[in-house]
């Protein structure tokens, strides 16, 4: 019997999900999107219905900070596969309502605390990977971090392990956006999440421990297809925390492209005091947190997707030995922030993060991904799940001893 599919969120990421489980309905069951604010999940089913797609799809209020009420929902609708793209405040809410209701849960990013910034690593350890067990007993399939970094670069470093070594000694994920949205700032996903990832200790896993870093402290220039030569920082980031754990012996780091102007803007909030998650008082008595005072005055990602233009290419640059013989192989994809566009309204970065966890669905639809268990992208084959997302529109390219080539 196909499973009926929950969507929890109502962003740029949840409208590329909705688009595409949409394009590929007859793999489900009756699908559905919830958010606590409805109007905007009756928005995203407005635009799937004006490029054309006649399926059933209902719109629900949710506040998915409730596990309870998430538990209610998903036996309301029968729904056996909840795609998980909130905020990442809202992990462990709706895993719990799975693990109540046997519903399989995904996601796209790790678990935070909102009080809490730059906890210890592995940063999955102090929450997802607590209910292992729980999600064993209960035979519910999480599958968590299956956006695109995390996820589509976990399964780049296990297609490694599958096809090219034997010993891994090292994975550089690099993730370079050379597009350009006309904004004179913005962040290309929710800016609280965005900026919380680099004010606080970068956390790479070098040498078998942990090693830390300042953010933009550690840049290189990397020279990558079609995008050319880009200057990437060392940053914090999910992939790291659970790749270090499948590849100890490895040198997991992960580097993200910023432009220069980005970083000055940056450095200014910060020094400000401005992207600080502590509330404070103002003169008139008003107690405001800095953070979500800048997340208010900047533009929503969603709305940069019209005017965005240019391409984005993330990878993996693997290397390792086989049969005692050294090499190096990288793994990667390019996409299109107009393509996207035009395809399902939303910008590149959007659709990167969202197509996967559709395919990941449809992999736990068909029986292939529904394990039972919990696991990370990288503990299950790779090559199924890239070839499918080949087919919903981000390719893998390889390049290796015998050159560039599709995967």
């Amino acid at each position: 019997m196909a499973k009926n599919v929950l969507i929890i969120g109502a962003g740029g990421v949840a409208q590329v999900v909705a688009h595409k489980v949409a394009q590929n309905a007859k793999e489900f069951g009756t699908l559905h999107i919830a958010s606590r604010t409805p109007s905007k999940a009756d928005k995203i089913i407005a635009s799937i219905r004006e490029k054309g797609h006649e399926v059933e799809f209902t719109a629900h209020g949710l506040d998915a900070m409730d596990s309870k009420a998430v538990a209610d929902l998903i036996r309301k609708i029968d729904a056996g596969i909840v795609i998980n793209v909130g905020s990442a405040f809202i992990n462990m809410t709706v895993l719990q309502g799975c693990i109540e209701t046997g519903a399989a849960y995904l996601d796209t990013a790790i678990h935070e605390d909102p009080a809490k910034i730059c906890e210890t690593p592995p940063w999955y350890a102090n929450y997802e990977w607590k209910r292992r067990e729980d999600c064993e007993k209960a035979g519910v399939t999480a599958i968590l971090g299956a956006g695109f970094d995390p996820g589509v670069v976990n399964a780049y470093a296990r297609l490694a392990e599958d096809e090219y070594f034997d010993k891994i000694d090292s994975i550089d994920i690099v993730d370079i956006n050379a597009g350009s949205h006309g904004r004179y700032f913005a962040t290309n996903f929710d800016p609280e999440i965005n900026f919380r990832e680099f004010t606080g200790t970068v956390y790479s896993w070098q040498g078998g421990e942990w090693r830390q870093n300042k953010m933009f402290e550690v840049g290189r220039e990397w020279d990558l297809p079609v995008v050319g030569k880009r200057t990437a920082y060392l940053s914090g980031h999910d992939e790291v925390h659970s790749l270090s754990a499948r590849y100890p012996q490895a040198d997991v780091r992960f580097w993200m492209g910023f432009g220069d102007h980005y970083i000055n803007v940056f450095t200014v909030l910060k020094n400000l005091g401005l992207l600080s998650e502590q509330p404070v008082k103002t003169a008139e008595g008003l107690e405001v947190v800095p953070l979500k005072v800048v997340k208010a005055v900047l533009p929503d990602p969603a709305s940069l997707a019209p005017d965005y233009e240019g391409k984005t290419c993330i990878g993996d640059l693997v290397k390792g030995t086989l049969n005692g013989k050294p090499g190096e192989v990288f793994i990667y994809n390019v996409a299109d922030h107009k393509d996207a566009y035009n395809e399902v309204g939303s910008q590149g970065i959007s659709y990167t993060a969202g197509v996967p966890p559709v395919a990941a669905a449809i992999l736990v639809a068909r029986g292939i991904w529904d394990v039972k268990k919990m696991v990370n992208v990288e503990d299950m084959p790779a090559r199924p799940f890239l070839e499918l997302l080949g087919e919903l529109g981000l390719p893998t390219r390889v390049i290796d001893a015998t050159g560039d080539h599709p995967l």
